[in-house]
């Protein structure tokens, strides 16, 4: 819900002023998604933004808010919030509030109903990379969250996925495919140190522990099993 205009004197901007930080927000968010694959946009990109020429200490608030608002009523946009997670081999003792706050990052989602986005808006180019998604999801959720570097690839290749493959016919560079993930922030990478030299983990960051892709992980997991329970008795 949009403040009153006196609210904004504690500001001291004008309406027409804030209107405008807004729509500047939305056009980022808008503009970034689209341009960086959809990952994460920082809220400390957006409080920069807004900070430029303007410097009350809530103002970020205000106008991230009401961009929220405006994403969702007229643009049929969710901005959701991510938490950034950090490894879980990661002392947690070390983090201060402030890099918690600085962690906070913004996706947005469609609210139209799947069967309406899938006609009218999804693109059939970007469904390949959709399917790669929930494939290296699942295996990593499967494997409890987490999974070592050469245990995902070797999953991976049993599925005709090799990350020396730089030339797939849909997907490209597979190496570079797994590594958008991470960018996209639906995976996190851990270098381990250990006796036998450093390992490299994938487990699960925010944006796949995020409840929408968590249950649609689990849905298709599911899909997946009851397909083979089913093949198999028929096989009985």
């Amino acid at each position: 819900m949009s403040q009153p205009v006196d609210y904004l004197s504690q500001f001291d901007i004008s309406k027409e002023e804030k209107d405008k930080l807004v729509a500047e927000v939305i056009r980022y968010v808008l503009f970034k998604t689209h341009h960086n694959s959809g990952c994460p946009i920082k809220r400390e990109e957006l409080t920069q933004l807004l900070t430029k020429n303007y410097h009350q200490r809530n103002l970020p608030t205000l106008v991230i808010n009401e961009a929220i608002q405006k994403l969702s009523t007229i643009f049929g946009y969710e901005m959701r919030e991510l938490q950034r997670s950090r490894p879980s081999s990661t002392n947690q003792g070390r983090f201060s509030q402030q890099s918690v706050a600085e962690a906070k990052s913004y996706v947005i989602l469609s609210k139209l109903p799947s069967d309406v986005y899938k006609k009218y808006v999804e693109d059939d180019r970007t469904a390949p990379l959709t399917g790669f998604t929930f494939v290296v999801l699942s295996v990593v959720h499967i494997s409890g969250g987490k999974t070592t570097e050469e245990d995902l690839w070797r999953h991976l290749r049993r599925m005709g996925l090799d990350e020396k493959n730089e030339s797939h016919p849909v997907l490209g560079n597979i190496k570079q495919a797994l590594e958008t993930l991470v960018q996209q922030r639906y995976l996190q990478k851990d270098k381990v140190s250990g006796p036998e030299g450093h390992t490299l983990f994938y487990e699960l960051a925010e944006r796949a522990l995020d409840a929408p892709v968590s249950d649609s992980i689990k849905a298709y997991i599911a899909q997946i099993v009851n397909k083979e329970v089913g093949t198999a008795d028929a096989d009985d």
